[in-house]
Formats: C-alpha cells, sequence, structure tokens
C-alpha cells in the first residue's frame, strides 16, 4: 500500500517549512537514511531523510514552495511491487476538514439571516474584506472560540461571554441552544468596553497597512522583496518581545588592557595544531561569553528565565551568541561556559559561525539558552542596546574596544576600554540585582585571570 510521506517537524516549534530542493525524482528507488529533499526553516537548511525503503510514486509539493505545514503530505511512496496504477484511488491525506455546522444550526441561521437588499449587497462588496474566520470563529483569551453568527449575535444582545462557555455543537462549537442555556443559569458577563477616549491610543498606535505606506511613494521608485521566512520569524519575535517584555537597561565602562595582555600572551603560547597551524586563536568575544558565563555562575539569581507559573532557576551557563547571517541573524548556543576553557568556546564558536553562515545549525544548536551576547564592535559601534531573545531574562550588548582618556586617581591616563549594556527583563531581574550582575561582569573582564582558576 503506498506510504505518505510528511512534512517533517525540525523542532518543537516549527509549524511551516519551505520545501527548497528534491534530490530524488519520481521513480528512484529509496532506502531508510537516504536523503531526499532539503527543508529551509527559519533558521537552518536540514536534510529530510527516508524512513522506510520504497519507490518514490509521486511528488505532491513542488520544490520551491513556502510555508508548508507539518504534517502536510509531500510525496507518496511506493512498496515494492506496487506501480503508479496503486495511486489511482490512493488519498494522500491533508489537513483536518473545518469544523461542519449541525442541521438544525443551518435552518437557525437560515432563518434569522435576512436577505440583503441590493444596496447592502453593493456595499458590502465595495468594503474591505475581513479576515476569513472558520463559520464565525470568535477570539478569546484563551485562543480561538468556535461560535455561529447566531450564537454570537445573541450573546451580543445578552452580554454573555462566550470564552466563558462550553460549547454542544459539533467539534465544540457554540451554538443557539448554548446561549439559550446560559440566559438561563447565568455566566459571566463580558467585559465592558473602554470608553472611546481610552480607545484612541491603542487605534493610534496601530502599524501601517501596506496600502497606507505605498502611497506614500511614487510608483517606480522602490522595488518590493518579498519577506522569506527567517526574516518574518525575527520580526514576530522581536515585536512579541518588545511587547510583552518590560525591558530596564544598565550600562558600565570595562578596561580591557589587562585581557588583551592576557590574550596575546596566551595566543603566544599556543601549541601547533596537525595542520602546522595555532592550535587555538582567542578573540576578546571569546573571554566575554566566559566572563558573561562565569558572572551568572556568581550571581546565579540573575541566571532565570520568567514563565506565568514560576521562575525557571538555571543551574548552567548556556550563552547564546549573535551572528549576522545573509538575511539576518541566528544565535547559537555555547553550552555550559563556565565549565569550558577559552580555548573550547574558541574552537566551538568558530565551527558555530561557519556552519551558521551556511544555515547548516541544527535546532538544538541555537534553541534554549539562558542569555546571550550581541557584539556589534568590530563594526566600530561604540554602544548600543540589544532587544532581548525570549525565554531570556538577558542579554549583554558589547561595544568596540578603544584607546580614551581615563581619570585614574587624580591624573588622566590613556585606556583600551569598552562599552557593555545589559538589556533585563524587569519582572524577573530587578535593577539592583542586574547591577550585580554587571558589576560580576566587569571584575572578570578586567581581572581576566580570574576566570582562569
Amino acid at each position: 500500500m503506498p506510504t505518505p510521506i510528511l512534512m517533517p517537524a525540525l523542532s518543537p516549534t516549527m509549524e511551516m517549512g519551505k520545501l527548497a530542493k528534491w534530490l530524488v525524482k519520481e521513480g528512484d528507488s529509496v532506502a531508510p537514511g537516504d536523503v531526499i529533499a532539503e527543508i529551509e526553516t527559519d533558521k537552518a537548511t536540514m536534510e529530510v531523510e527516508a524512513v522506510e525503503e520504497g519507490t518514490l510514486g509521486k511528488i505532491l509539493v513542488d520544490e520551491g514552495t513556502d510555508e508548508v505545514a507539518v504534517n502536510t503530505p509531500i510525496a507518496v511512496l511506493l512498496e515494492e511491487g506496487e506501480d503508479k496504477d496503486a495511486l489511482k484511488d490512493f488519498d494522500a491525506g491533508g489537513p483536518p476538514a473545518k469544523p461542519e455546522k449541525d442541521e438544525a444550526e443551518a435552518k437557525e441561521e437560515k432563518e434569522e439571516k435576512p436577505a440583503a437588499s441590493a444596496p447592502e449587497k453593493k456595499a458590502e462588496e465595495a468594503a474591505p474584506k475581513a479576515a476569513p474566520s472558520a463559520g464565525g470563529d470568535a477570539e478569546g483569551k484563551g485562543g480561538r472560540i468556535f461560535a455561529s453568527p447566531l450564537a454570537r449575535r445573541m450573546a451580543e444582545q445578552a452580554g454573555i461571554d462566550l470564552a466563558a462557555l462550553k460549547g454542544s455543537g459539533p467539534h465544540g462549537r457554540i451554538v443557539k441552544r448554548d446561549i439559550e442555556e446560559a440566559r438561563e443559569k447565568g455566566v459571566p458577563a463580558q467585559a465592558a468596553e473602554a470608553p472611546a477616549a481610552a480607545a484612541a491610543p491603542a487605534k493610534a498606535a496601530a502599524p501601517m497597512a501596506d496600502k497606507e505606506i505605498l502611497k506614500l511613494y511614487e510608483e517606480g521608485t522602490y522595488d518590493v522583496e518579498p519577506h522569506d521566512s527567517m526574516r518574518k520569524i525575527i520580526a514576530e519575535r522581536l515585536t512579541q518581545a518588545k511587547q510583552t517584555i518590560p525591558h530596564f537597561y544598565l550600562t558600565v565602562d570595562c578596561e580591557l588592557d589587562e585581557l588583551l595582555a592576557l590574550r596575546s600572551k596566551l595566543n603566544g603560547r599556543a601549541p601547533e595544531g596537525e595542520d602546522g597551524k595555532p592550535a587555538y586563536k582567542l578573540s576578546v568575544n571569546d573571554f566575554i561569553i566566559k566572563a558573561l558565563g562565569m558572572s551568572l555562575m556568581r550571581v546565579p539569581d540573575a541566571n532565570v528565565t520568567w514563565t506565568e507559573g514560576g521562575m525557571l532557576k538555571h543551574r548552567r551557563a548556556d550563552v547564546g551568541v549573535a551572528v549576522a547571517i545573509e538575511g539576518g541573524l541566528i544565535t547559537p548556543v555555547v553550552r555550559q561556559v563556565e565549565a569550558k576553557g577559552l580555548s573550547a568556546i574558541s574552537s566551538e564558536m568558530k565551527d558555530f559561525a561557519v556552519r551558521a553562515r551556511s544555515r547548516k545549525l541544527m535546532p538544538h544548536e541555537y534553541q534554549g539558552g539562558t542569555t546571550a551576547v550581541s557584539n556589534l564592535g568590530m563594526f566600530g559601534v561604540r554602544d548600543f542596546s540589544a532587544v532581548i531573545n525570549p525565554p531570556h531574562a538577558t542579554i549583554l550588548a558589547v561595544g568596540k574596544g578603544e584607546k580614551r582618556p581615563v581619570v585614574v586617581g587624580d591624573e588622566i591616563a590613556i585606556k583600551t576600554m569598552m562599552t557593555v549594556t545589559l538589556s533585563t527583563d524587569h519582572r524577573a531581574v530587578d535593577g539592583a540585582l542586574g547591577a550585580k550582575l554587571l558589576a560580576a561582569f566587569k571584575n572578570c573582564i578586567e581581572e581576566p585571570a580570574m576566570m582562569l582558576v
């Protein structure tokens, strides 16, 4: 019997992906472990392996197709001895069907809804169409609420909160009889609408629609480049971060002269590798990663993640490091930084950077983590504030190291200084605690030998 090949979930959070390339064609034989396709997620391009033996009977999703939902059939595999005739009556399956109305409810809605007059029809056609909803679905605080249009009208008239009801219709849909029963028994009323004056700022803050933006520019003076999945996810996550995380920022200047001297000494004594080159070459960023990891161990109350159910207190320092790639960025995570030497961190980061730029990182290599570092010093940036990457509670923005005049005692001296800014989630880390974390980091950077003991 033919077997459908489904779009795989390549990470716990993946919902859709792009079928970038087929590596086999219809009629090819495949065995378990054979790579048959490449799938692009928002962060990486990953290979899909066959899990069964057979012949690729039919490709259902062409290569280059974007936004293919997880578990959607993308091809059909034929067993030994089967040919394409086996596909004639075979249903590969697809997305679940939308909930259907029961007959009584359909009759109720038909009787309730009067025929629209000609002017009303014209007005409806001229008006902008709203986003489609599955048979009159409403949105509640806890997610989607399935309710018929008639039930919604009745609930609105009676002041009944649909989120407080349990539907008795198909697939749990709220129908007329549920509203009538709620009237008799009584349920929590809908929240009162905010006054117009209070609602006005929210309306003013709404983003401009595409059509409104395009009107501001003369046709022919721009090109529209569609967003790829990475840019969409970045926009979605950072919007979520700024809307839900109450950020505050702490900034300090760190002296780098001792660190630079130690770095030069360690690099000068690096043993030769098999290729005749030094086994490692430490960067300032390697010291920064190590220092942040050590700081989290010294101030464990700041090594946390906020959840509605409770605070996650992490037992190790897993530091994400932002890496710029074409079209966006990705944050591979160096695990257990507190237990790793500088050479191990350096080697791991070099490998991450190479594979990140070719989108070959695996999801477990860039998901999770307890904090992150974003270093723009190599681009000449002196200081900036970074946006926290959920579910982290902190992120450290690192500027360039540069010679500056500083006051030492009563005299002015020239020192190599670096400005860093800690962005902090105020739900999880208060001001004094964030200051302790930043002080610990400054101490590690200015006395780097202490990180080695």
